[in-house]
C-alpha cells in the first residue's frame, strides 16, 4: 500500500511540474476591436486571425484554398456555389452554418456598421443559403476578387443577431469564433492569452496556449528575446547586424523575407497647403530615400516607388525611384510662393511603439530642412492616433504604413468613394481616371489584362503624389529553434502553426 501511495505521489508531482506548452509572443499596440469585420488596425487583425476563420484562405504557396468551405464551383461567370464543412463548431459549441455567412455579409454591407471592407462586396448581387451548408452567391458582373472577399472571418449569428450596435458591442472584447484558438483574457495594456480550441475542425493545435505580452517599447521585446522569454520576435537590422551573439543564433533561427508592407508620408489633400502639386513635388524631391533606407535598415530594405509591391502583377517597374534634387525642390517651392522669409511649414503625426517610424520622421525632418521646409513631428499613442487624428482626418501629414494582401486591390485606398468615414482613403485622394481604371480592373478576370490596368493606376498615383512612398522593409524574425515543424514559405511561417510542437516546459525550466 505504501509503495502504491509513493508511486501515486511521484506521478502526481511529475504531473504538476509539467506545464502546458505556451507560445510566447509580443504585441506593442492595444487591439481596438477583436471583430474580423472591424479589425482595421494591425494589432486587432493579428489577434482576430487566431479566433476566426474565413470560407477560404491562402495556402503556403499563396494560392487560394478552402477553409470553412468544403468545396466550391462556378456554375457560370456570375454564380458561385459554396459547400460548407459540416464539422465546424463555434467556441461555445454551437454549429456553424450558412446562416452565419449570411449574417456576416449583411453586417458588412450594413451602412450603420463602419467597416473598411464594405467596398469589396459592391459586385455582389445576392447571397442566399440553399440549405444549412450550401451558399449561392451571384455577382453583378465578373469580379477578380470573387473568392478573396470570402477570406474574411465569419461572425456568429446566434450571438450577434439581436445586437443593437455592433460598433460598441461587448462582443468586440469577448469574441466567439471558430478559430484554432479561443480568447482567455484580454485587458487593455496588458497581456492577451489564447487557449487551444479542443474542437477545431482541422485538429487541435499542438501548442496549448498563446500569450501575447504587451510591450509598447520595442527595446523591451528585444531584451525579452535575449532572455528567452519570447518564442518569436521581430528584429531590427541594427539588432541583427550588431547586437546578437553566437549564443543567440544557436537559440533562435533568423528568418528574413521581403515584407508585404511599405511606409509612407501621407498628405491631407483637403488642406489647402497640400493641394498645390508643386509643393508635393518639392517635398518628394527634398527626401533622399536611399539615405533613409541605408540609415534605418543597413541594407535590409528597399526604396518604395509606388503603391503596389515589387513582384506583384500590379507593380510598374517603369517608374524609377525618386532621387533627391535640392535645387529643383527649392525652385518648385518658390513657384508655389515659399522662400526663406516665408517657409513652408507643416506637422507630421506618427505613433509610439514603432521606433523605426519615429526615426524615419526625424531623418525626413532633417532632409527637408535642406530645402527650407520646417517639418514638426508629433508622436502619439496608437489608439489615440487612430481615433483622434487618422480616422477623423485631423492632421496635415501622417507617417504610417500599409500591410498588403497577396491580391492587390486599389479600391479601398485610392478610389474616390473610399474617401469616407471608416474607409482607408485617409488622405482624400480623388482622380476620375484612377476611379475609372479601378472600376474596369475590378471586372477583369484575366490577370495579364489586370496587370495593364494596375500599372496605369500605379503611374497616375505616383504622378499625383498623394503619398511620399518611402521604403519596403524586410521582415526579420527570430524564432525559437526548439520549436518543431516550422516551415518558412512565401507567405511567412504562420500558415501551419497548428502543427508546431514546442517542448513542454517544467517549473525547473523557468
Amino acid at each position: 500500500m505504501k509503495k502504491l501511495l509513493s508511486l501515486f505521489i511521484i506521478h502526481f508531482s511529475l504531473f504538476t511540474l509539467i506545464q502546458a506548452s505556451t507560445l510566447n509572443l509580443s504585441i506593442n499596440e492595444n487591439p481596438s476591436r477583436l471583430n474580423p469585420i472591424l479589425s482595421n488596425d494591425s494589432a486587432s487583425s493579428e489577434i482576430s486571425d487566431w479566433l476566426f476563420d474565413g470560407l477560404f484562405k491562402y495556402d503556403k504557396n499563396g494560392l487560394i484554398t478552402t477553409n470553412l468551405a468544403q468545396s466550391y464551383h462556378f456554375e457560370n461567370k456570375l454564380k458561385l456555389i459554396i459547400k460548407l464543412r459540416h464539422d465546424v463548431l463555434w467556441h461555445d459549441g454551437e454549429k456553424f452554418t450558412a446562416n452565419d455567412v449570411l449574417f456576416t455579409y449583411h453586417s458588412i454591407i450594413n451602412p450603420k456598421i463602419f467597416t473598411s471592407i464594405a467596398s469589396n462586396y459592391n459586385k455582389v448581387a445576392s447571397v442566399k443559403a440553399l440549405d444549412d451548408y450550401t451558399l449561392e452567391i451571384i455577382y453583378k458582373e465578373s469580379y477578380f476578387k470573387a473568392l478573396q472577399i470570402w477570406m474574411v472571418g465569419i461572425l456568429p449569428e446566434h450571438i450577434l443577431k439581436n445586437e443593437p450596435d455592433m460598433m460598441s458591442s461587448s462582443f468586440n472584447k469577448n469574441p466567439i469564433g471558430t478559430g484554432a484558438y479561443k480568447l482567455k483574457t484580454f485587458v487593455a495594456s496588458n497581456d492577451i492569452k489564447l487557449i487551444a480550441n479542443d474542437h477545431y475542425f482541422l485538429g487541435r493545435p499542438k501548442i496549448d496556449e498563446i500569450v501575447y505580452k504587451f510591450l509598447p517599447d520595442p527595446s523591451t521585446s528585444f531584451l525579452m528575446l535575449k532572455q528567452n522569454q519570447l518564442d518569436i520576435g521581430s528584429l531590427t537590422p541594427l539588432q541583427v547586424d550588431r547586437q546578437i551573439d553566437e549564443t543567440f543564433k544557436k537559440e533562435y533561427t533568423i528568418i528574413e523575407q521581403p515584407s508585404f508592407a511599405y511606409a509612407y508620408l501621407g498628405f491631407n489633400l483637403k488642406d489647402k497647403k497640400f493641394q498645390d502639386l508643386k509643393v508635393r513635388q518639392a517635398l518628394s524631391l527634398g527626401i533622399n530615400r536611399k539615405e533613409l533606407v541605408d540609415i534605418l535598415f543597413f541594407g535590409h530594405a528597399r526604396v518604395c516607388t509606388g503603391p503596389f509591391l515589387p513582384g506583384s502583377f500590379a507593380f510598374n517597374d517603369q517608374i524609377p525611384a525618386v532621387k533627391q534634387d535640392i535645387k529643383k525642390a527649392k525652385a518648385l517651392l518658390k513657384e508655389a510662393g515659399y522662400d526663406e522669409t516665408h517657409p513652408f511649414t507643416f506637422t507630421t503625426v506618427t505613433n509610439t511603439g514603432n521606433e523605426t517610424r519615429i526615426n524615419a520622421a526625424e531623418i525626413i525632418q532633417y532632409q527637408l530642412a535642406k530645402i527650407g521646409v520646417k517639418m514638426n513631428i508629433r508622436v502619439m499613442e496608437w489608439q489615440a492616433y487612430l481615433n483622434t487624428v487618422v480616422h477623423p482626418r485631423k492632421y496635415e501629414a501622417i507617417l504610417l504604413g500599409w500591410k498588403l494582401a497577396l491580391m492587390p486591390d486599389a479600391y479601398p485606398l485610392w478610389h474616390s468613394a473610399s474617401d469616407k468615414k471608416g474607409a482607408f482613403n485617409f488622405v482624400g485622394y480623388h482622380n476620375k481616371e484612377v476611379d475609372r481604371l479601378i472600376e474596369e480592373a475590378s471586372v477583369t478576370i484575366d490577370q495579364k489584362q489586370l496587370g495593364v490596368y494596375y500599372k496605369k493606376i500605379f503611374k497616375h498615383i505616383t504622378d499625383d503624389i498623394p503619398y511620399l512612398f518611402l521604403y519596403i522593409p524586410n521582415s526579420i524574425s527570430a524564432v525559437n529553434a526548439s520549436i518543431k515543424n516550422i516551415e518558412p514559405t512565401f507567405i511567412g511561417i504562420m500558415h501551419n502553426q497548428i502543427d508546431w510542437i514546442k517542448p513542454e516546459e517544467t517549473q525547473g525550466d523557468k
